[in-house]
């Protein structure tokens, strides 16, 4: 006789993003770490102390499940982080650091 056990370590929100249940830690922060660092699930459990391993992996599984709409919220936020960056570029203040010979 074989019992089925379903545990959740992913929770949507009310905007529809995911979180690790009990923390919070979002999936697409554990995304970026595989992305930008390849990180195994060993090495984030190390950089996320308050995650256990399972939570870790259920991350990793949530985002291949839903890789497409994860990597289409990464470019998001990167476009609107080059945005904003690039506004920041021209701002007042830096204007006027440059004219003071604070800023190149």
């Amino acid at each position: 006789m074989m019992s089925t056990v379903a545990t959740s370590h992913i929770e949507i929100d009310a905007e529809g993003r995911a979180w690790i249940a009990g923390s919070n830690t979002k999936v697409i922060e554990i995304v970026l770490d595989k992305l930008a660092w390849g990180w195994n699930p060993e090495e984030m459990c190390l950089q996320h102390p308050q995650l256990s391993l399972a939570q870790i992996h259920a991350a990793l599984s949530y985002y291949y499940d839903h890789q497409d709409e994860l990597n289409a919220e990464v470019a998001e936020q990167m476009r609107e982080y080059e945005e904003l960056r690039a506004q920041a570029e021209n701002s007042p203040l830096r204007q006027k650091l440059r004219a003071l010979g604070k800023l190149q």
